[in-house]
């Protein structure tokens, strides 16, 4: 859970005031989340959208929390408020936090949002009162979450997205004066939504996301004047919400599968392909700008939206959903027990898949997000999870996870993998009839007990632990550190395996790359017998997005 701070005093609207309002927001959608769920009946009833707009405001807070801890000279944890952002710098990259992780249509939806609100204040805001600059912000955001929608409909989280800006416009005074009116209007709008959407009232709820904006908008109001606003249960129906049989949207014959990418593509490009997916689906959702776009639509045809973006740019983080296998997850009886693992290449996610474990792909120069390992996590759909980061760099998310997956009531153990060939070590000892405990110890010490070792080819000339290496030199890690730097593959490869193996060991894994010949593989084996006779060794193809060796010592 994120830092809660003390509120700023009131109508003061600088880059602390964002960071308090971003801390606020996600503590009060993490206390709304389940019950924001248990009404999401609109446009797709699958008791998501609590967790979507929390996962989104996380990834939002997470960004502006290291935006910063970078301005911050000596600050690390980015916990203090006085930090030399401006708010400029502070609404710019909590806007694109939300964006790049941004989960469902709530959750693009407040994206689009922050971004709105970003494109105001973060336009050189001096001199103007404080006020009338975030009234003209949450009008903007208004304007701009409509323009993202498709084909908007009313009594959804839009209308209380518009609800609050023309109260905010009305209202005269600070900042905190305009953030309260625009949380009393969202509120009184919200209530409205049962009698403008049928879908609603047949349940007997109000929007969820809509909800969600009302609890974003009365951080915002605490942010700015110290006051926190009355707790307010979420309107539930007085029965469980029937959820529809069919994976279907709210209407029989509805889309069977939910499409979410990032696109790097030019403003022209995501113009045609708004118009390409318009035709392919429903609840279509394209926000961002300056190249970076977040894309969510609900199609038949999954592959063929991939596809449209595709031709538009550069489509990455692809996820999709289908809405029957989520339903039948949700109602299926737990598993005791699975495993998560965190791989790089996808042959090593078919290994890891075919040994029972639920894997999250991880490419090279693309963070990890939290919120891809609480889907995994969910997908996983087990009372106890053994979850396998796969490096050092992944712990942190990985630690985050775990604690978000506790709070839902799943037991869940991080093991310190420090590369892939750990995790393999590990899963071969993982025993699902063993007691919980007893499992991960057993798993944690396999992978501890196994070495490894990576080859990668320099990019540039540097400093490393084993001397200055020249761009194109292959470097050979061993547990981390740069211990050779050879001319080629083969070379570098012999002697990383002779540095491994001169202190003992019974069984060499060996992991290669997509770019690396099936006759390196044959020369390493060979290797290994003629020098040490008493050791196996074992060879897979990580595929893409792999090293283009691992080597794991047993």
């Amino acid at each position: 859970m994120a830092h809660e701070p003390e509120p700023q005093p009131a109508d003061e609207f600088d880059a602390g005031a964002v960071r308090t309002w971003s801390s606020l927001a996600l503590a009060a959608l993490g206390r709304a989340r389940t019950d924001i769920d248990a009404i999401n009946v609109y446009p797709v009833a699958d008791a998501d959208t609590g967790t979507n707009l929390y996962l989104t405001a996380e990834s939002a807070d997470r960004a502006l929390t290291g935006a910063l801890a970078r301005t911050a000279p000596g600050v690390t944890d980015g916990t203090a408020p006085d930090t030399a952002a401006s708010l400029s710098e502070a609404v710019r990259a909590y806007a694109h936090g939300a964006l790049i992780g941004a989960r469902g249509n709530s959750g693009t939806i407040l994206a689009q949002l922050l971004r709105g609100v970003a494109d105001v204040l973060g336009a050189d805001p001096a001199g103007r009162a404080p006020g009338p600059l975030l009234a003209e912000a949450l009008t903007r955001a208004a304007e701009e979450a409509y323009q993202a929608v498709a084909h908007p409909v009313e009594g959804t989280m839009l209308t209380v997205a518009d609800a609050a800006a023309r109260a905010a416009q009305a209202a005269p005074g600070t900042a905190a004066d305009v953030a309260r009116a625009a949380y009393e209007g969202a509120r009184a709008a919200l209530a409205e939504t049962p009698g403008q959407l049928a879908a609603l009232g047949r349940a007997g709820v109000v929007d969820a996301g809509g909800c969600g904006l009302v609890a974003v908008l009365g951080a915002l109001w605490q942010a700015l004047s110290g006051q926190e606003p009355e707790p307010e249960p979420v309107q539930a129906p007085a029965v469980p919400v029937e959820r529809l049989p069919e994976p279907c949207a709210q209407e029989e014959g509805g889309p069977g599968y939910e499409v979410i990418y990032l696109l790097e593509a030019p403003e022209e490009a995501v113009d045609r392909l708004r118009t390409t997916l318009d035709g392919l689906g429903d609840s279509l959702v394209v926000v961002g700008g300056d190249g970076l776009w977040n894309v969510h639509v609900h199609v038949d045809d999954p592959g063929a939206a991939v596809e449209a973006g595709v031709e538009a740019g550069r489509p990455y983080r692809i996820r999709i959903t289908h809405f029957g296998d989520e339903r039948r997850r949700a109602s299926a009886p737990r598993a005791q027990r699975a495993v998560v693992a965190v791989v790089h290449g996808e042959g090593l996610a078919a290994l890891c898949g075919e040994a029972g474990a639920t894997t999250v792909p991880a490419r090279p120069g693309e963070p990890l997000a939290v919120a891809d390992l609480l889907d995994a996590i969910r997908r996983a759909h087990a009372r106890e999870v053994v979850l396998l980061p796969g490096g050092a760099e992944l712990r942190a998310a990985a630690a985050a996870a775990a604690e978000q997956a506790r709070a839902d009531g799943v037991r869940v153990a991080v093991i310190p993998t420090r590369s892939a060939v750990q995790g393999l070590a590990a899963l071969a000892v993982h025993d699902p009839e063993a007691g919980f405990d007893e499992d991960v110890v057993a798993m944690t010490a396999a992978a501890g007990a196994t070495r490894y070792g990576e080859l990668a080819v320099a990019e540039r000339q540097s400093f490393t632990s084993a001397g200055i290496c020249q761009a194109g030199d292959v470097l050979g890690l061993i547990d981390g550190d740069v211990a050779v730097i050879g001319p080629g593959l083969p070379e570098t490869a012999e002697a990383v395996l002779e540095r491994m193996l001169g202190s003992g060991g019974e069984l060499v894994t060996l992991v290669l790359g997509p770019e690396v010949p099936d006759t390196l593989a044959a020369r390493l084996e060979s290797y290994v017998q003629q020098r040490h006779l008493a050791v196996d060794t074992v060879t897979y193809s990580g595929g893409r997005h792999s090293a283009p060796l691992l080597i794991g010592v047993e």
